[in-house]
């Protein structure tokens, strides 16, 4: 009787279900088809989400992020399929997930804001695609790829409640910082809140001024350089969190550089091409920023790299 107990197992029902699979080029096909399988199934959500991405500018990125998270899953395939395997139950609990969260945004939803239901539906399409994962490559590649699915949660409409802190945070901390910037200048600046005001010219740092579209796409990249050019994880941590900073950072000399050119030289650069298209300059500012302190991570990386687990 104790020899025939290990077939009955999960291990061993995984174990035949994924020699049943093939090989790498088959389960990637059955995956791609797994994906289209689950976007036609939440097709109006889609459509409703790319309608969303297209429209906001504050959520332009989100239709790029599956692409940026394709390509980082082919770049380390080698990695990610090393050891292929099936795991069903994994697999039915993710695929529960998925179906449950969908099954409320599709019952509930209509209750809350279009964007809040959307998040919903994004959250439960990328539990279906985990499942799918699972079932068809098996826990380890799972693991091994969980940067690259990680990283598709930045998919998810940001819900408006949380948008709405996060601008909010940096509206303020722009503020903060103009004022210092404005102090260390030695331009004479009345502060009223949100306001200041200057001999020639008044500001507001209003939500439009948050920069928070530059500021995402910042923060992206940061999280990008530190999972392909950083392998320890407080150096990564370091790397974005710096990012963070410099969102504000970035944004603070925009305001100030903006407000001083226009009492200085010209009212028309508070309304001119700088001010409406400038976030792809300070965009780039905040960029040359961060270049060194990731050049001085990963060069730290290289006098004490990261052993291999075995």
């Amino acid at each position: 009787m104790s020899d025939s107990m290990p077939s009955n197992t999960p291990q061993s029902i995984d174990s035949d279900v994924s020699s049943s699979l093939g090989s790498l080029s088959k389960r990637m096909l059955l995956y791609i088809g797994w994906i289209l399988a689950s976007c036609l199934l939440l097709l109006r959500p889609l459509e409703a989400f790319v309608s969303y991405s297209l429209s906001d500018e504050n959520a332009s990125h989100l239709v790029l992020i599956p692409v940026i998270s394709a390509w980082v899953l082919f770049l380390q395939r080698d990695r990610i399929f090393k050891k292929l395997a099936s795991h069903v139950g994994m697999a039915s609990a993710m695929l529960a997930a998925g179906g449950a969260l969908a099954l409320i945004a599709f019952s509930v939803g209509a209750r809350w804001t279009a964007v809040n239901q959307l998040s919903v539906y994004i959250l439960a399409l990328i539990l279906i695609w985990m499942a799918g994962f699972a079932f068809l490559f098996g826990r380890q590649a799972l693991r091994n790829a969980r940067f690259p699915f990680t990283f598709l949660l930045l998919t998810i409409p940001i819900p408006e409640f949380i948008l709405d802190r996060l601008i909010y945070v940096l509206q303020k901390g722009s503020a903060e910082l103009a004022a210092v910037l404005f102090d260390w200048s030695g331009v004479p600046v009345l502060r009223d809140g949100f306001v200041f005001h200057l001999a020639h010219v008044n500001i507001e740092v209003a939500r439009e001024c948050s920069g928070i579209r530059s500021s995402l796409a910042l923060l992206i990249l940061a999280i990008l350089v530190a999972h392909f050019y950083l392998e320890t994880f407080w150096k990564q941590a370091v790397l974005v969190i710096a990012g963070l900073f410099v969102m504000i950072l970035k944004n603070g000399v925009r305001i100030v550089t903006l407000t001083l050119l226009a009492s200085y030289v010209n009212p028309d650069f508070l309304y001119g091409r700088l001010h409406r298209q400038g976030g792809v300059v300070f965009f780039l500012l905040g960029l040359l920023l961060l270049v060194p302190l990731a050049w001085l991570l990963q060069r730290s990386e290289g006098k004490f790299p990261k052993q291999a687990v075995g």
